[in-house]
């Protein structure tokens, strides 16, 4: 997975200090299934997820990192999660922190294959059955994107005294 270039420019500038980044998440569903692959720099089972590019809608990038990492193409649905992801340090010690939006994605047309090498071992998950996911709030991702009829779930929402 490489690092994209205009953060490799924004580190030469600051070093390992704390970079804000947009994150997004796609939950793709499909006939009762679930889109997940084993991401290849931790194993763990995830749904396709990235950072948004400069000037890039949250949802066109859903919908570029799905096609990227899959080779599905998907349209984003709705909103379903919007929440401050914990600092994460990377082994190097960069440090980030990602603001992470949720998006519940249709499936439009293709077959999952590990497409650019981000993810191995991509499939469908049949939803009553889904393995245990390594990473902490994934499954939250998930539960909150089904909601069908849930409205976006914002945390926090209220103003300092």
């Amino acid at each position: 997975m490489p690092t994209p270039d205009y953060v490799l420019s924004m580190r030469s500038c600051i070093g390992h200090a704390p970079l804000f980044l947009a994150g997004v998440t796609a939950i793709v569903v499909r006939d009762g299934r679930i889109l997940l692959g084993r991401r290849s720099d931790n194993g763990a089972l995830t749904p396709p997820t990235g950072i948004v590019d400069p000037g890039e809608e949250p949802a066109d990038a859903a919908v570029r990192e799905t096609l990227e990492e899959t080779g599905v193409r998907v349209r984003a649905e709705r909103l379903a999660w919007v929440h401050q992801i914990p600092r994460v340090t990377y082994p190097n010690g960069d440090e980030c922190d990602y603001l992470g939006l949720v998006f519940r994605c249709e499936w439009i047309e293709g077959d999952p294959h590990p497409a650019d090498g981000e993810l191995t071992d991509v499939g469908w998950y049949d939803l009553d059955g889904l393995p245990e996911l390594e990473l902490a709030d994934m499954r939250r991702r998930i539960d909150l994107a089904l909601g069908a009829d849930l409205p976006t779930r914002f945390e926090g929402g209220t103003a300092p005294a």
